[in-house]
């Protein structure tokens, strides 16, 4: 039987302010160690006395247990609150975080990542779920733009942030600043959240979906992150992992949408708005993701450029939705989003052909600065608008 609970009236003031900066540090800490160790991964190798190529396993071990953590949190959410798995996945990962920081040699640096990529997978959806139930309903536009704006951000902290650490400090603080920023989070939450838990019910957990969930999503994130390291099809594991992946997807496709109790809901995609903004979102990260993975790394081994000013080479990435948000947050009921939408899908293509004709190996720091201010324009324009047009809708 499901435990039902009255609807809690929306917060207001400053307990909703600082709810909000709660829960934005808890995306905010999520986004930024996607990133933060990129940059670091020749240093903790060496450290720990491990080649670089067995390093990026720091890098892939945490993208498989994020994904595969990420499409079971509604399911857990249902199964023991909103509020208590966001509470259990902040505390698990900073303490997941602390070990990382105190690890001695390569397997226990990775045993810790994993842990703390599946305690990650829920951290992102949950605080925007929690965020939009406790706003008032007329400034549920304005805490998603603040949500977005926190999601655009980090990714391009990391990389920065990443670079200065090893260069003046340990590389355990790449991982040991994530403790505090849990501590803030879960002392606001513990205090401010207070009796505001969702709905729960004994939702039996789908092992035999589960069990496709990982071999699926686990071996398409290890086959994408290896690929270029393994020489992609002329390697045998690549096949392997390819094949696998490909039959459990198909298999779990098939599984979910006969299953009377799915571990991903595949029905949400009946609604036209969602699987648009699905789609449009995978899209949107494709091409976004050339900007904070790619570009970097062209200007660290092609360009000279060390790994602080390969970050500040794409910090307005970061920093444009500072200023475009609350403008968005507070205009956007008065625009039709599908607009902005296509007018940031069209900002991309303009921008890549313009880096695809002048960028080489002698441009300059400025052009490099400049397209970075386009890419964090049109960033916040489909971001913000995608997730209020296309997938917020379904809730209402």
């Amino acid at each position: 039987m499901a435990i039902t609970k009255s609807t809690p009236a929306p917060l207001t003031g400053g307990t909703l302010w600082c709810v909000t900066i709660a829960l934005s540090l808890a995306t905010f800490m999520q986004m930024l160690d996607s990133t933060i160790s990129n940059v670091a991964i020749p240093t903790i190798s060496g450290f720990l006395g491990a080649s670089t190529d067995e390093g990026t396993w720091v890098i892939t071990s945490f993208g498989v247990a994020n994904a595969i953590a990420i499409p079971v949190t509604g399911r857990l959410a249902q199964r023991i609150g909103e509020l208590r798995l966001f509470l259990l996945s902040v505390t698990f990962f900073s303490l997941s975080s602390l070990m990382c920081s105190l690890s001695t040699n390569l397997d226990v640096l990775i045993f810790f990542r994993v842990v703390q990529g599946l305690m990650a997978g829920p951290l992102i959806p949950l605080s925007q779920s929690l965020l939009l139930r406790n706003y008032p309903p007329e400034k549920r536009t304005f805490a998603l733009a603040l949500w977005s704006m926190t999601v655009i951000i980090a990714p391009i902290c990391g990389p920065i942030l990443g670079g200065y650490i090893c260069d003046n400090f340990s590389w355990g603080w790449i991982f040991l600043i994530n403790v505090p920023m849990g501590i803030i989070v879960l002392t606001l939450c513990l205090t401010l959240l207070k009796g505001r838990e969702t709905e729960t019910s004994p939702v039996k957990m789908n092992l035999p979906g589960l069990t496709l969930l990982v071999l699926g999503v686990g071996g398409l994130q290890i086959m994408l992150d290896k690929g270029r390291d393994l020489d992609w099809f002329n390697s045998s594991t690549i096949i392997i992992l390819t094949v696998v992946s490909v039959i459990s997807l198909i298999s779990l496709v098939i599984w979910e949408s006969t299953s009377e109790n799915p571990i991903l809901d595949l029905s949400l995609f009946k609604s036209r708005n969602f699987t648009i903004g699905i789609v449009s979102i995978t899209c949107a990260y494709l091409f976004y993701s050339g900007a904070i993975v790619l570009m970097p790394q062209l200007l660290q081994e092609t360009m000279g450029y060390n790994a602080i000013w390969a970050g500040l080479a794409y910090a307005p990435i970061g920093i444009m939705p500072l200023l475009i948000s609350p403008l968005i947050g507070r205009y956007g009921n008065k625009i039709d989003m599908r607009l902005l939408v296509t007018f940031s899908f069209l900002m991309y293509a303009v921008c890549y052909y313009w880096r695809s004709v002048t960028f080489m190996p002698t441009i300059d720091f400025y052009r490099h600065h400049f397209a970075a201010v386009f890419s964090g324009i049109r960033r916040c324009l489909f971001l913000f608008t995608l997730n209020n047009d296309f997938v917020f809708r379904l809730a209402r």
